[in-house]
């Protein structure tokens, strides 16, 4: 792999590692993500919980640690599963979308850093199956006692499922239920969900790389032709409507900073694994790879530097800006109706910068070095 994309990713981590991480309430062998930097009180003792958030930063560490394995890192990864732990009060939450994010970091943290969490992982897997529910219109809801039936619930759902626990089956059941429910027939973009029988047609990015990473999953695992077609279909929707000039669109701060991240990061995933010789899927391999090292090229170009460490920015192909270094009242990331609004200063939030440490990670994967 590239050295430089190497460099670029470790210089994320260490942003990270240096802006956000820190022990929960002072206890030994835990941390987790302070939720914005600079962070307010309340923010460096944690009363701010966004779950999916963590597991997000527990997924980037384990992508690092990947690209170069250290017996320290593998440390922060346990440190950060018993933070999540002791801060949740738990593994589940009322979030299925959450338990799914949660469920695939907690796999790979077993399978590529050796920290092994069956009992979690377990109860995670039992939320995610029990929740299906095509009896109300599902697919699986994006939370416990909901009618809202969505794409970010259940791509992530059936990606965890069709690695862990031999549940091929239900995640192919998943994967077809978007492929029904929720194909946009004009634009071959995939809506958000429906909500009590009615279509919601947004038509956010990671809506779209959740997808493309289940349907590679399971195109890698099963074989099936539909799998890998529809994979290849909505890399080339991705492009034609959420990569203008190349570069994956971004959706601000709070949750829709993580966004075009998760998209990058499945983006990589079927550009290294996406099975078949035929033109299409070698085109939507390319293109995939394409889109990945196109907005990490931007991405970089359009960073800040503090303290000698990169800052990203909510849009990758806009000047990050540097946040005051006190927020001021009203100026966080607030928790509205479920979800997180972005801060005054998006660049805050810590959802922004691992959506930029997760795409440096993803260039690395691709072996290409900048231009």
């Amino acid at each position: 792999m590239d050295q430089v994309w190497a460099n670029r990713a470790a210089s994320a981590e260490a942003a990270i590692t240096a802006r956000h991480l820190k022990k929960l309430w002072g206890l030994p062998k835990t941390q987790l993500g302070v939720v914005a930097w600079p962070p307010t009180g309340s923010d460096k003792r944690f009363k701010t919980w966004h779950y999916w958030w963590q597991a997000h930063l527990l997924d980037c560490l384990i992508d690092a640690e990947i690209r170069d394995p250290q017996p320290e890192r593998v440390e922060r990864i346990t440190r950060q599963i018993r933070g999540q732990w002791i801060r949740n009060t738990g593994w589940v939450n009322n979030y299925y979308d959450d338990m799914a994010w949660l469920a695939l970091a907690l796999e790979r943290a077993g399978r590529f850093a050796g920290v092994v969490k069956p009992g979690p992982l377990t109860k995670l897997a039992t939320q995610l199956v029990n929740a299906w529910v095509p009896e109300d219109g599902g697919g699986i809801p994006w939370r416990k006692q909901d009618q809202f039936f969505n794409a970010p619930a259940n791509g992530p759902a059936g990606i965890f499922l069709a690695r862990y626990g031999d549940r091929l089956r239900r995640a192919q059941q998943m994967a077809d239920w978007i492929e029904e429910t929720l194909l946009d027939p004009e634009t071959l973009l995939i809506f958000d969900g429906i909500k009590a029988g009615s279509l919601v047609r947004a038509q956010y990015t990671y809506c779209q790389g959740v997808v493309v990473g289940l349907e590679t999953e399971l195109a890698v695992r099963t074989g099936e032709q539909r799998h890998g077609q529809r994979a290849a279909r909505l890399i080339g929707a991705i492009a034609e409507h959420m990569a203008p000039e190349g570069v994956l669109k971004g959706a601000g701060g709070g949750d829709g900073g993580l966004f075009f991240g998760i998209t990058a990061r499945y983006l990589a995933e079927a550009a290294n694994t996406l099975p078949g010789d035929d033109a299409e899927t070698v085109t939507a391999r390319e293109t995939a790879r394409k889109i990945v090292l196109s907005s990490a090229r931007s991405a970089w170009d359009h960073r800040q530097t503090v303290d000698g460490l990169p800052l990203f920015g909510p849009f990758w192909d806009r000047a990050a800006v540097i946040p005051a270094a006190v927020a001021a009242e009203g100026e966080q990331a607030q928790f509205v109706a479920g979800a997180v609004n972005a801060s005054a200063a998006p660049e805050r939030d810590l959802s922004v910068q691992l959506s930029g440490w997760m795409l440096m990670e993803a260039a690395h994967t691709l072996g290409d070095a900048p231009d």
